[in-house]
């Protein structure tokens, strides 16, 4: 229940019938109990003590009773009792008025102060049957739930609906908006969260958008220190060791170039480029023969982009020789409940906890990882998880048993 406002919604309003009622006939029979009796009863009672008989008031006394049907006392003005029918009752107090109740207990009862000095008694029995009650107070909860259960729903179905699209754009789905109504509290949240959420997106755009140009910008200067540094090679020893790792670095700022590009377009764009059938085990056997990898599985053919995914798995490949330790790189291809898994295992040093998560952020680099000339500079696991989601798949970490990583991609369901 207090994971959803509407059914708190709900039982506060159930629980407050409940105690509303009980509070209102706590409190009317306080307010009855020791409210004036009304005016009328005093002549009503002059009337009946004249239909008495004076000579045998005891046996009239109970015959008038008998026949109007109510509890009769009559008492002299000593308050001694000279006839009654039914129950004797309680012998009233001079000093409490002419007029008095005397009881409520088993149905209301009063007596009044008559002309000739005498008192006379008047009550009516009621009989208490708790069954009634407590069947009233069923059907009262009853209603009162079924009636609120909808009027709670519709307070509350519009907080839920902004948490689902809170949690869509929490999720990368960064056009999630929601559909603004009314002018409540709930309306001015949903306007606000719109605002920021454009606020945030028209950020991301922008960066997006002056990191690809800025990324396509380096290309051609690239292209022309290339060419200014292979000329510089005049085919002595120390120029050529020169130029050499001038051409290494330039690659290398190229391949970043390349992946800053490729992030922008994935970025971008909703879905990858045109898709065609995959032979997932021979595509990763070609890129597993690259880095010596060992590869296991079975045939399995998804539909994907093959240039994408043969990057994905390029990369992950990539990932293992250069953090592996130089150990043995497995990789198994399987298929599994009508999807595709790709796992890449190393026996390289892990990943600690706290990192395995943010591995996959753009320019992240776990604890020990040092950016250098084989350290990355934190892109290819990036591009993998953008590559696979864009597939309708995920890629995930674990730590392998004996030591190592082992990262696996679910690709999208079979053909």
């Amino acid at each position: 229940m207090r994971r959803h406002l509407y059914l708190q919604i709900y039982a506060a309003f159930v629980v407050i019938a409940f105690v509303s009622v009980a509070a209102s006939g706590f409190v009317a029979q306080l307010l009855f109990d020791g409210r004036q009796l009304p005016e009328p009863l005093q002549p009503a009672a002059e009337l009946v003590a004249a239909q008495i008989d004076p000579a045998d008031p005891k046996s009239s006394t109970a015959a008038l009773g008998e026949r109007l049907h109510v509890g009769l006392t009559l008492w002299d003005s000593a308050l001694h009792p000279i006839g009654w029918s039914g129950d004797l009752l309680t012998q009233p107090d001079p000093r409490q008025g002419e007029v008095q109740w005397l009881s409520w207990e088993g149905g209301p009862a009063a007596a009044v102060h008559l002309a000739d000095g005498r008192w006379l008694g008047l009550s009516h029995h009621w009989r208490w049957d708790y069954r009634h009650f407590v069947v009233g107070l069923v059907v009262l909860v009853l209603v009162t739930s079924i009636l609120t259960l909808p009027v709670a729903r519709r307070i509350t179905w519009r907080i839920e609906l902004l948490r689902r699209i809170v949690d869509r754009w929490g999720r990368g789905e960064l056009s999630a908006r929601y559909p603004v109504r009314g002018h409540d509290e709930v309306a001015r949240l949903g306007r606000g969260f719109n605002h920021a959420a454009d606020r945030v997106q028209a950020l991301l755009d922008g960066q997006r958008a002056m990191l690809a140009s800025a990324s396509h910008e380096l290309r051609s200067p690239l292209a022309r220190v290339r060419m200014a540094v292979e000329l510089l090679d005049d085919g002595t020893a120390e120029k050529t060791a020169i130029v050499a790792d001038a051409s290494r670095d330039i690659e290398e700022l190229d391949a970043l170039v390349g992946d800053l590009l490729l992030a922008s377009r994935l970025q971008a764009r909703p879905e990858p480029g045109p898709r065609e059938p995959v032979d997932v085990l021979a595509l990763v056997a070609e890129e597993g023969a690259r880095v010596g990898a060992s590869v296991s599985g079975a045939a399995t053919e998804v539909v994907a982009d093959a240039r994408m995914l043969r990057r994905a798995v390029r990369n992950l490949l990539e990932n293992a020789r250069r953090y592996g330790g130089g150990a043995a790189i497995e990789a198994e291809v399987r298929a599994e409940g009508g999807r595709a898994f790709v796992a890449v295992s190393d026996r390289g040093p892990g990943v600690p906890e706290p990192d395995r998560e943010r591995i996959f952020e753009p320019f992240y680099r776990a604890s020990g990882h040092a950016e250098g000339r084989d350290g990355g500079v934190g892109l290819g696991l990036a591009l993998v998880r953008e590559i696979v989601r864009h597939h309708g798949g995920e890629v995930r970490y674990r730590p392998r048993d004996g030591g190592g990583s082992v990262f696996e991609v679910e690709l999208g369901a079979l053909p």
